[in-house]
């Protein structure tokens, strides 16, 4: 998708940054006036990029804020389709309810919808999402996947080696997925998981994945209720992460395995998610809405149920269910 003059300015001069960015040469190709350009300078000066203007030569980004716009990721990105469209919000209620909005209005595959901060921010079985302003990545994504409405709920599991696998590479950071839909490092969540269709019976209009990350928070940034249970990324490194490039890295691993599922069947993925399983082996408990369940986790179906023995022999498969790991 093509950017709009002022988006393409602001990619340049964060792709420049030893190299100042000719205002003339810029309005001459874009057919704008010196004019129209200094007033898109001051407004991303008002955004809190800092910018120099070198005489006779142009503009030269010094510095840059940590927001989650298109040409902050957009440098970083390694995908064909994911991430090309970028829609963001300072704040909104959810970036859930607009992606399922923009999905009906025709949105291409591999939109992103993406805030600073929910203000209504949910979970699955519509719990509260902690969303704080500029500290976390709270996004959805619309996919429009080949697959039929029996293989959508699958891709909550490709989703979570995606996301697995970006925090992996960037950071070093080893997380393990918890069945079906959490992100945990050293037991505690930083990553939660929530998927939405739009489907007719036998076709797949669109996946709407959301995803929140725990990035920057320090453990005072929790509510008090789930200091205990969460983290995020700054915790455990210790050092601030560039949530831009997290981001752009999440869309590459997610492009690549929705690929992989929609061509291989989830047989690939399967394999990858095991080997990031938290579960897998251990004796858990599965609390669904109307029994609970012990047993030993066996490993997901090739329609990703959770497997569990019981102490009978007999296998469960568990298709929704909170699961605690027991001793």
């Amino acid at each position: 998708m093509n950017l709009s003059a002022k988006d393409e300015l602001l990619k340049r001069l964060l792709l420049n940054k030893e190299t100042p960015i000719s205002g003339q040469e810029f309005a001459d190709e874009y057919g704008l006036s010196r004019t129209a350009i200094w007033k898109y300078i001051k407004e991303f000066e008002m955004d809190g990029y800092e910018i120099t203007s070198i005489r006779k030569k142009g503009y030269l980004l010094t510095s840059s804020p940590d927001i989650l716009n298109a040409a902050n990721i957009q440098k970083y990105l390694m995908t064909e389709s994911f991430g090309k469209t970028i829609k963001h919000f300072d704040t909104c209620l959810s970036t859930q309810l607009i992606a399922h909005d923009e999905a009906q209005n025709g949105a291409d595959s591999g939109t992103i919808i993406i805030a600073e901060e929910q203000t209504a921010g949910r979970g699955r079985l519509t719990r509260k999402w902690n969303s704080q302003m500029g500290k976390g990545i709270w996004m959805s994504i619309i996919i429009r996947p080949n697959l039929t409405p029996q293989q959508a709920p699958q891709m909550t599991l490709v989703a979570a080696v995606a996301v697995t696998r970006a925090i992996q590479e960037l950071t070093g950071i080893e997380a393990d997925i918890k069945w079906p839909n959490d992100i945990l490092i050293k037991g505690k969540k930083v990553t939660g998981i929530l998927t939405e269709l739009q489907s007719d019976p036998d076709q797949v209009k669109a996946v709407i994945l959301g995803i929140g990350m725990n990035v920057n928070q320090n453990g005072q940034d929790f509510p008090t209720e789930i200091q205990g249970i969460a983290t995020s990324l700054k915790q455990v490194t210790g050092q601030t992460v560039n949530r831009a490039e997290l981001a752009a890295r999440v869309f590459k691993f997610l492009e690549l395995y929705t690929k992989m599922y929609e061509k291989h069947g989830f047989a690939p993925i399967k394999i990858l998610w095991e080997g990031f399983s938290n579960t897998t082996g251990k004796r858990i408990e599965a609390v669904m809405l109307n029994e609970t369940i012990v047993g030993k986790a066996l490993g997901i179906s090739d329609e990703g149920v959770l497997e569990i023995e019981l102490q009978d022999g007999t296998v469960r498969g568990i298709y929704s269910a909170d699961i605690n790991i027991r001793n």
